[in-house]
């Protein structure tokens, strides 16, 4: 079972991102997928879900109306569309793999390694 997030870099504020979540191993359908995100000496917080069958998303208030989660099931990968990026967003992101959307971390079954994303003029 593996999760791979990919697509983090150095942007400037204002600025876009698309992280990359690809998976292998395991039956993609079958599971929701969250991003979380985690800042020096904070915990790891979520900030969004997209389901497993409907395609229903879910977003922490920090990022709604900035962020899109999306998942192309063919590909086995989801997608975070980060727009008009702050530097409080500067945060190693990370994927993981759940039965259903959850915003608690521990409910997560599988987790990929962190990719870093930095905003900062």
């Amino acid at each position: 079972v593996q999760l791979q997030a990919s697509g983090g870099g150095l942007v400037q504020p204002g600025e876009s991102l698309r992280l990359s979540c690809a998976a292998s191993g395991f039956t993609w359908e079958s599971f929701a997928i969250g991003w979380f995100r985690q800042a020096p000496g904070q915990e790891r917080e979520w900030i969004s879900c997209i389901a497993k069958v409907s395609g229903t998303t879910d977003y922490a208030d920090a990022v709604r109306g900035r962020f899109i989660i999306s998942r192309d099931n063919a590909k086995k990968t989801a997608y975070l569309q980060m727009n008009s990026l702050k530097p409080e967003d500067t945060a190693v992101y990370y994927c993981a793999a759940a039965s259903t959307c959850y915003r608690w971390r521990l409910s997560y079954d599988y987790w990929s390694q962190g990719t870093q994303v930095t905003v900062s003029s």
